[in-house]
């Protein structure tokens, strides 16, 4: 972890991988993250494959980097200590629908009578000013609702999920952001605030950043979808032995590119030399290219196209990934002990700080792991943290 965020205290209240993504991006800068769970744990500790029950892969993979506390917030005591945790709070973050965080009572207008200076963000389903305000979400269904699914249909036009849970990731990604620019926010004028990240219009909103299209401009210069994205033959092409990216892209890429196949007799046509023209027959470009594909290998195609300097890249299987020389060199993939669960493969965060030396990242948590702890800053004696656990009232791991 780097250490750039030191000093801010997230109260984390998110569950499965949008939130707990998100927050575990701010642990990696240095945040210090409280993650509040339920008795029973995060239901995002469930799915497989895992060695312990609470401790499945994906729940490793999102909550370094925290401490978790473990509350019943369905009882009065509960909730007493979480509003503790919020006045020593910088940030407090969830991705409940709003009718279920007042219930325990999170709603930002009584949180900032705890703290007026609290940041709240809170990424639902769906914005609270629609008809959909209420109704729940989950990936699949933003998948679905977003157009994602449709644009990834396959030949005979049935749609599909992307096999990836990318719409928690990316809103994931904004909810992160939110939370930081709020801090700014806070940083300069003194002053908290709220602000929701609805996981619908966010994806929405990404996926229509090229695909908007013809419909960006009154009255429209043509429907909504990137032809370039759209393209039949915009796809990985089949090599003599396997499937490769190849993508020229500017004008001299494409003069390269020609050069290598020799088909110089299309370096000076209108329609490949006119970028205007050019976008306008893309696929008639990327056809070229899939019918020489299968004449060499992918280690020759590779050869001769990092020579011409035209973007390209074999097409990976997961698997792939582990023995991939980049990867390698860049240390993605660490090899942990994990005080509970023994030796882990782990990806450290992506991101590099010049000027900010990283240390170590702290493993994920089990339930209540830091429960002690967490009671024991915001005031509570041996006693009374005695007197939580025998009634049930918080967990220890």
């Amino acid at each position: 972890m780097y250490e750039v965020l030191n000093g801010i205290r997230v109260v984390d209240l998110t569950t499965i991988y949008l939130g707990p993504y998100a927050t575990q991006l701010l642990g990696d800068m240095g945040a210090e993250i409280i993650k509040v769970e339920p008795i029973e744990g995060d239901v995002g500790r469930g799915p497989r494959p895992n060695r312990t029950p609470e401790m499945g892969a994906g729940f490793l993979n999102t909550n370094r980097n925290k401490r978790s506390i473990a509350i019943n917030l369905r009882t009065g005591e509960g909730r007493e200590i979480l509003s503790k945790l919020m006045a020593a709070a910088d940030v407090v973050v969830h991705n409940m629908r709003p009718q279920a965080a007042n219930k325990l009572g999170l709603s930002y207008d009584k949180l900032r009578n705890i703290n007026p200076a609290i940041v709240y963000c809170f990424a639902p389903g769906f914005g609270q000013n629609g008809p959909y305000a209420g109704e729940p979400a989950y990936d699949d269904i933003i998948q679905a609702m977003s157009g994602l699914a449709q644009l990834n249909a396959d030949e005979a036009g049935t749609p599909r999920f992307l096999p990836s849970i990318i719409v928690d990731k990316i809103v994931g990604l904004h909810l992160a952001f939110a939370i930081a620019v709020a801090l700014v926010h806070r940083l300069k004028t003194g002053q908290g605030c709220a602000v929701e990240v609805p996981m619908f219009e966010s994806m929405v909103a990404f996926l229509l950043v090229e695909h908007l299209s013809g419909r960006t401009f009154r009255p429209p210069l043509g429907p909504a979808g990137y032809e370039r994205m759209l393209a039949k033959n915009r796809r990985p092409y089949k090599t003599r032995d396997g499937y490769i990216a190849i993508m020229p892209y500017t004008t001299q890429q494409w003069t390269r590119f020609l050069e290598c196949i020799g088909r110089t007799d299309l370096m000076a046509v209108d329609w490949v030399s006119d970028p205007v023209r050019r976008s306008a027959n893309v696929d008639r470009l990327y056809q070229i290219i899939a019918d020489t594909a299968p004449s060499r290998t992918n280690a020759e195609w590779l050869a001769l196209l990092k020579d011409a300097d035209i973007p390209c890249g074999p097409v990976n299987a997961l698997e792939d990934l582990f023995r991939e020389l980049h990867l390698s060199a860049a240390g993605l993939f660490e090899g942990i002990v994990h005080p509970s669960e023994g030796p882990l493969t782990a990806i450290r965060s992506p991101f590099r700080i010049a000027g900010v030396a990283p240390k170590p990242d702290r493993p994920a948590p089990r339930v209540g792991e830091g429960t002690e702890s967490v009671l024991r800053e915001a005031g509570f004696d041996d006693e009374e943290v005695n007197t939580l656990v025998e009634k049930k009232i918080v967990r220890l791991a």
